[in-house]
């Protein structure tokens, strides 16, 4: 496969690709919407505590997500103009967008590799302190904020480690309440699925990206030097390259039937027989002499 074969078959792959990672973005600031303004987030956030555990990583959550989307939107749309056009600009643009990503995308595997249980322990430690502070005063506030989440999420307290609950934790769940799944293994459910589809568009976006600069940086590199598709499907050199001035050819590059060449063998002939005249009657005149 030639150059030209190469560059047209990348081309090819930056829009497939660059179409990929444009749907991709869509979906992470979907999820990212989700995460903000979803019911059983929100309600958990919105707790009115002293210091709310939950409360800063979603917001982090929330930050990190639209940052990746608007990175792979912005990405996406850059390397199909630039391939389109066949711009360095927009190019270079593009490669910078998903350097940005595969960075933040990094930074998020290394977080998530230290620290796996952060997030669960986040929402966790909320429900715990909201649950003990109703406990204590049902008619409060965070008995109002409790009631909030557990029909939310459709549960109902904490099951004791004992097997039984004071009558302050009864209270809490009365009648078909009761029967209702431990609101601890709800969060439980409820966020290791969310986790599940967010890394999954965390590893796609990771692989698409590491793609996308190795596309671009080969597509940046034949733009650059000068190797562009026209109208009619041909490769020929920038206009850079276009206007340089040419080499003077020689005359052995014409064919056989040009007119420079005929008259250069016409003068060639005309010499020779000059020097075989020539030739010849010297020998006279130095013996007439």
């Amino acid at each position: 496969m030639g150059p030209r074969s190469r560059v047209k078959v990348a081309k090819c792959q930056m829009l497939v690709t660059g179409l990929f990672v444009l749907l991709l973005g869509l979906s992470v600031a979907t999820m990212a919407v989700i995460t903000r303004f979803g019911a059983p987030f929100t309600v958990i956030s919105h707790v009115s505590l002293e210091r709310n555990p939950y409360e800063p990583v979603h917001r982090w959550a929330f930050s990190v997500g639209v940052s990746l989307a608007g990175l792979l939107t912005l990405g996406a749309i850059l390397c199909v103009a630039a391939t389109v056009r066949e711009a360095v600009g927009l190019m270079a643009g593009a490669f910078l967008c998903f350097a940005l990503v595969f960075c933040i995308l990094v930074q998020v595997a290394f977080w998530r590799f230290h620290n796996p249980t952060q997030v669960e322990d986040a929402v966790l430690d909320t429900y715990d302190l909201v649950y003990e502070q109703a406990v204590r005063s049902p008619a409060s506030t965070q008995g109002q904020e409790l009631a909030a989440i557990q029909d939310t999420l459709q549960c109902c307290g904490k099951r004791s480690p004992f097997g039984r609950m004071h009558s302050e934790e009864a209270g809490l769940c009365p009648g078909e309440l009761a029967g209702r799944e431990d609101c601890l293994q709800g969060l439980r459910s409820f966020l290791k699925t969310h986790l599940r589809v967010a890394t999954a568009l965390a590893s796609l976006s990771l692989v698409l990206t590491v793609y996308a600069l190795l596309l671009s940086s080969f597509l940046w590199a034949a733009i650059r030097s000068g190797c562009s598709l026209d109208r009619r499907g041909t490769y020929t050199l920038t206009p850079r390259a276009r206007h340089r001035r040419p080499r003077e050819p020689s005359v052995s590059r014409y064919s056989k039937g040009g007119p420079n060449l005929q008259h250069h063998s016409e003068t060639q002939a005309l010499d020779d027989r000059l020097g075989q005249s020539g030739h010849a009657s010297s020998p006279g005149l130095c013996e007439h002499n």
